[in-house]
């Protein structure tokens, strides 16, 4: 492994490498799992191209194009006078490389059961999310072909992995010898079985959540198998009894939109009891159509005799819940320790500020002060660094019609302020409690009537005011 990682990068088989030489209408088209402009793109049978061609596009290669060390790893196998890939082998992001079952395209055979799939947008959302603070333990539950460990390795002190899937370990431990990570405590067993009785700084998770009918041949590195969204509820609650005071944890999940429900609700019920501080941001709404057609497609179902089939029995299976839409997000736990925990639950379907790693513990921080802060007229605010202040109003006019506080960093978030509201944002340094000006700015701008200063508590949870 240590050997073919000299040939990869020496190759130029990264990242950066591979963008450059695909180009973007490649890229493109390989998003839509098209690979004619790739494959015109690396005809040329030099090394990077043959890299690209066996292990990127999984395409046989002339023999006497490919290196020793790629033939010594055991990644591919000759077959005549051509080599084959008998995995995806691809760079990622950190510098490092993964390993995971072949990629499985329109035409292919049906995916196996235990198949390990490589990492993808899914992988790097979540990668994006986690915490950026150093931790002493952490667990990557769900590891699959090792992609969040890549992420963690500088990090964290000590890594645990875990997976229901032994064929997912195999190629995860690959993935970690070529990135050259070590000293990963890999264990095979499903949910928190592995871990029992210990406790981490920090979780993080990529689970099975796909919501899907109960059949033969699940896909276990998306398909939990139980009811609904049950694995990811089930999840949360199971979490906080693994965290050490102050550990966090960070789960993708989808949930399920029933008629005559409020997903806000079903959610927050799900961590409502966990004694945890948590953050719950839904980023995507699909249909039950759409969403059948995305797993389907994801299984390279398309085409085949039983697409139609799997297609209305997934669909008559929401019928009879009364599913109105599945829900995507991120989901943040955090062991404060207080008998008071607060649960914020909302859907952000804009553009945010990524990392959102980079600034999450501010956020949960707000949260819980906006939250737990104990008479805020002696409160010293700071108005946030890049607030907007946006007024539309009609020509000439001497007041506005409306007031928007826009944020131009982290979650960007924007909000319809009053005059108030707008004033205390052009004013608030830190150095005067907000009662007192809460009083000088009523009879400036206002009818005299001093505003309530817990009226400012959303601002502060929203991150439009430091506390």
């Amino acid at each position: 492994m240590e050997r073919l990682r000299h040939h990869l990068l020496e190759t130029g088989y990264t990242i950066d490498g591979v963008r450059e030489r695909l180009g973007s209408m490649a890229a493109s088209a390989l998003a839509r799992e098209e690979l004619t402009p790739a494959l015109r793109a690396t005809a040329d049978g030099d090394p990077l191209g043959t890299l690209i061609r066996l292990w990127w596009l999984g395409v046989p290669v002339p023999a006497k194009a490919v290196a020793p060390e790629a033939l010594a790893s055991g990644l591919a196998e000759a077959d005549g006078d051509q080599v084959v890939a008998t995995v995806h082998l691809q760079p990622w992001e950190t510098g490092g490389y993964l390993v995971s079952d072949r990629k499985v395209r329109p035409g292919d055979p049906a995916l196996r059961p235990d198949h390990v799939v490589g990492a993808g947008g899914a992988s790097a959302n979540l990668a994006q999310l986690v915490t950026r603070r150093p931790v002493g333990r952490a667990l990557d539950l769900g590891t699959g072909c090792g992609v969040q460990v890549l992420h963690l390795a500088g990090r964290a002190e000590h890594i645990v992995a875990t997976d229901l899937n032994p064929r997912a370990l195999e190629l995860a431990r690959l993935s970690w010898e070529l990135s050259g990570v070590g000293d990963v405590d890999a264990r095979a067993g499903s949910m928190f079985e592995p871990v029992e009785g210990e406790l981490f700084d920090l979780v993080v998770s990529n689970p099975p959540f796909v919501i899907a009918p109960a059949r033969e041949g699940k896909l276990t590195y998306r398909e939990s198998g139980r009811e609904g969204d049950d694995f990811c509820r089930d999840l949360v609650r199971a979490t906080p009894r693994h965290l050490n005071p102050g550990g966090q944890a960070h789960f993708l999940a989808n949930w399920l939109h029933v008629e005559g429900e409020d997903w806000h609700d079903r959610v927050g019920g799900w961590l409502g009891e966990t004694g945890c501080d948590a953050w719950v941001v839904q980023r995507d709404v699909q249909d039950p159509a759409e969403y059948v057609e995305l797993w389907l497609k994801d299984a390279a179902e398309q085409g085949t005799a039983a697409y139609t089939e799997h297609y209305d029995r997934w669909l008559g299976w929401f019928d009879e819940r009364r599913i109105e839409g599945i829900g995507f997000g991120w989901i943040t736990m955090r062991n404060s320790g207080t008998l008071d925990p607060v649960v914020r639950v909302e859907h952000l379907a804009h553009q945010v500020s990524l990392p959102v790693g980079d600034y999450v513990d501010s956020v949960v921080d707000a949260i819980a002060a906006a939250h737990r802060a104990q008479g805020l007229d002696a409160a010293l605010l700071r108005t946030a660094e890049g607030l907007l202040d946006e007024r539309i109003g009609l020509p000439g006019a001497e007041d506005p019609i409306r007031i928007v506080l826009r944020q131009t960093q982290g979650l960007r978030r924007s909000r319809e302020v009053g005059t108030v509201e707008a004033a205390l944002a052009g004013v608030c340094d830190g150095e005067l409690a907000l009662g007192p000006l809460l009083n000088v700015i009523a009879e400036l701008v206002g009818d005299g009537e001093i505003p309530d200063s817990d009226a400012v508590r959303p601002l502060i949870a929203e991150g439009y005011f430091l506390l």
